[in-house]
């Protein structure tokens, strides 16, 4: 047997019910295989930028980038992202071109068919294809820009948290209950991100309306002070304290603001730490912090309330029926005679 013999009997093979069946099965197996090799050098391609990093910086894993310039950590969680949104392109690419070789090769007529069934659905579907494509597009700017990362503590509007997972279409979020928020990139307006650069931490103290304010002061710089000189906190602190002065001034406190500049992941640590260093500082003082017990009324609620509980009563205006020019004078009575 010669090789044109060969061929067109495998050509004969294929032709047939089971050659199609072996057609199909190979085709499945190719696109396993070639979304295996896709996905292998995506995460070659991370883990390299990511090992890069971390050589650069002398670091032996990623939380350990905490301490190094922000710049290295969002390039980490960047690549990270940008991995899994090209994963999930590839499996949605991988499984759309496998369909489509199985359907040609059970019926070639198949696909012309597709073709007008798909034009006459474009007009209907038209509007929600606008939407997917608005959110797949979204998405991958909102990466390409680093607006936002895996890891990031964000504030997407509807939802706030720290995002789990960025997709082709949703962005997944988890707040701080627990639960997982599953936001439509398209629908993203606005995104507040809590990981980038720098935060700052606010403590506004109240102390009573008598106390000695520069004492008070220097007492929380004091205490603010010995907390970004101790090893334990200083690595988290990126500058020295700032005393902002009297924040606001009430009947019942005189409110005083410290501010601390710190890195994002432990803004929330060196907060908690503080309050409780002026809290001992004021107790060494003697001063008994006040309670503060105004109401403050915004929105409608403070619109219903001009000068109190109640609006103003008003009285009454006179109406007047007549108009001024149609008044008369009183007629004038008649001469008497002599």
């Amino acid at each position: 047997m010669n090789m044109t013999d060969f061929w067109a009997s495998v050509g004969t093979f294929f032709e047939s019910p089971l050659g199609t069946l072996v057609s199909i099965a190979l085709i499945i197996v190719g696109a396993f295989v070639a979304a295996w090799l896709l996905h292998f050098v995506i995460r070659r391609v991370v883990h390299q930028i990511v090992s890069g990093v971390k050589k650069n910086q002398g670091a032996e894993d990623t939380q350990a980038l905490n301490v190094s310039p922000l710049a290295a950590v969002r390039l980490v969680q960047r690549t990270r992202t940008l991995g899994t949104v090209l994963g999930n392109i590839v499996n949605v690419t991988v499984v759309i071109v496998t369909i489509v070789l199985i359907v040609t090769e059970i019926d070639d007529r198949i696909i012309g068919s597709l073709a007008l069934l798909t034009a006459a659905l474009g007009a209907g579907l038209g509007f929600g294809a606008q939407n997917i494509v608005k959110d797949v597009l979204n998405g991958l700017f909102m990466v390409m820009e680093d607006q936002l990362g895996v890891g990031d503590v964000v504030d997407l509007g509807p939802a706030t948290g720290v995002v789990e997972r960025v997709g082709i279409r949703i962005t997944q979020v988890r707040d701080v209950n627990g639960t997982l928020w599953f936001v439509r990139n398209g629908e993203i307006l606005r995104v507040g991100n809590m990981s980038q650069g720098w935060a700052r931490v606010i403590i506004d103290l109240a102390i009573p309306y008598d106390a000695d304010v520069e004492a008070v002061q220097d007492r929380m710089m004091e205490a603010a002070s010995a907390l970004a000189q101790d090893p334990k906190w200083r690595s988290r602190i990126l500058e020295r304290p700032e005393l902002w002065g009297i924040e606001s001034i009430s009947e019942e406190a005189l409110v005083i603001r410290l501010v601390v500049k710190t890195r994002p992941p432990a803004k929330d640590d060196v907060a908690r730490e503080l309050r409780a260093r002026l809290k001992a500082g004021t107790d060494a003082m003697g001063i008994q912090l006040p309670t503060l017990k105004s109401v403050v009324l915004e929105g409608f609620d403070g619109a219903a309330s001009v000068t109190g509980a109640r609006p103003p009563r008003t009285k009454p205006l006179t109406v007047v029926n007549e108009a001024p020019h149609a008044a008369r004078k009183p007629p004038r009575k008649p001469a008497q005679k002599p």
